[in-house]
């Protein structure tokens, strides 16, 4: 009896080993493994591959050799690209992909500010519009309606077969295929791609390098938070109202006066499928270990609310400790600040790269 005791205890010790090894739970949300959520999300957004059908031109400065040009992503998805090369004549560099926020392109100040600084420091900087945004968008100049007629006709859809996700994930699948064009490049060194934006951008960082594992080193800027947290604790309205008219087009279609917690449930759901729990920052942000990670976020951000955010923060250094490497994670809170990208957002960014990439 004792020895049928003892094996009986092993087995049970060796079953909840199993379930901590394979499930996470972080501030009592339990998430799924991580193999599971990188399989699931490449599932979601998979579709046929087209050939790239690159071209670009080059313009030499005094300071920075400039490359514009385009490469495909899918049969119909032509994505503008904005290159930054470094006058050292190098044959190869290593290369950091710059992403831009809501209603913004690839040419907004932030961002190509970015690509010159990252240029001086000796990397090739890389920046692409964003779907419905800067150049894909006619007349070029009017993104944020584009971007947010997209979001609409997508929650309109009622054929699930051509379901599209405008909102963050198709420009996702768009930074895939925009590594897969790097990698073909003679000037880029293939182990050392990184990956930053802000804003949507940041966002778009988290979801797109997460699950890809040739992204060696990642900096969201005023991007890590909780969709699900802020939607549980009424704090969802920064994000929403960044695509506002598309939330009052949800609400009105399910027979609400007001955009309310149900309306915007409802839109993230159909459009950003499993934000709300596998895919949500706090899930996705585990699969970025042991790779180096600088989250960069303000105390005051309406849109991404800090209580949601330390949500994403402990998810990570859970993960990090876990896989003894602490030190290739770094997070970054400005005290005070609202929704806004700050001076030292970008000199932490450019040590961060500096030092793991």
């Amino acid at each position: 009896m004792i020895q049928s005791g003892f094996k009986i205890k092993n087995v049970f010790f060796l079953i909840v080993s199993l379930l901590v090894f394979y499930w996470s739970k972080v501030n009592g949300q339990v998430y799924l493994p991580n193999e599971q959520v990188e399989k699931d999300f490449k599932s979601l957004l998979i579709r046929p591959l087209t050939n790239l059908k690159p071209f670009t031109k080059s313009f030499k400065t005094d300071s920075v050799l400039i490359e514009k040009g385009f490469f495909y992503s899918e049969e119909t998805e032509k994505v503008p690209l904005l290159i930054y090369k470094p006058l050292t004549g190098k044959k190869t560099y290593p290369v950091i992909i710059c992403l831009h926020g809501t209603g913004g392109s690839k040419d907004n100040q932030d961002i190509t500010n970015m690509l010159y600084r990252f240029s001086k420091l000796g990397f090739m900087a890389v920046a692409i519009d964003a779907r419905y945004h800067g150049e894909r968008v006619s007349p070029v100049g009017n993104s944020r309606n584009a971007y947010v007629d997209a979001i609409i006709k997508a929650w309109k859809n009622q054929d699930e077969s051509f379901q599209t996700h405008p909102f963050l994930f198709d420009t996702v699948y768009d930074l895939w295929r925009l590594t897969d064009y790097l990698l073909t490049r003679p000037d880029v060194q293939p182990s050392r791609i990184g990956m930053t934006g802000i804003s949507m951008g940041g966002i778009e960082t988290w979801i797109a390098a997460s699950v890809d594992k040739r992204i060696k080193v990642s900096v969201p800027i005023i991007a890590a938070q909780s969709f699900r947290w802020s939607l549980e604790n009424n704090r969802w309205q920064g994000r929403a109202r960044t695509i506002w008219a598309a939330h009052e087009e949800a609400a009105k279609d399910l027979g609400d006066s007001v955009v309310n917690k149900e309306s915007v449930k409802a839109l993230w759901s159909k459009l950003l499928p499993g934000i709300l729990d596998e895919f949500d920052c706090p899930s996705m942000i585990r699969l970025f270990a042991p790779r180096a990670l600088l989250l960069l976020n303000n105390g005051a951000d309406q849109n991404c609310p800090l209580p949601g955010a330390e949500i994403a923060f402990e998810a990570a250094r859970n993960t990090y400790a876990s896989k003894k490497a602490e030190d290739k994670l770094m997070i970054h809170v400005s005290p005070n600040e609202p929704h806004r990208l700050l001076p030292e957002h970008v000199k932490l960014a450019c040590d961060w790269f500096v030092k793991w990439l």
